[in-house]
């Protein structure tokens, strides 16, 4: 899954694997990656909306 936020230049990228969800910033395909367990994953989703309040 792909995000892009506004016109484009805020891309994000999600991907569900087995053992985590990976996280990048897609237009550096090859740059870092951060990668969490589902439970963390769960809670930030959870939390991100009441966030951007």
């Amino acid at each position: 899954m792909s995000y892009s936020q506004g016109e484009g230049d805020q891309c994000v990228e999600i991907s569900a694997l087995s053992q985590a969800i990976r996280i990048r910033d897609s237009k550096r395909k090859h740059g870092p990656q951060l990668a969490v367990g589902a439970p963390a994953w769960e809670a930030f989703v959870a939390y991100a909306p009441a966030a951007a309040r």
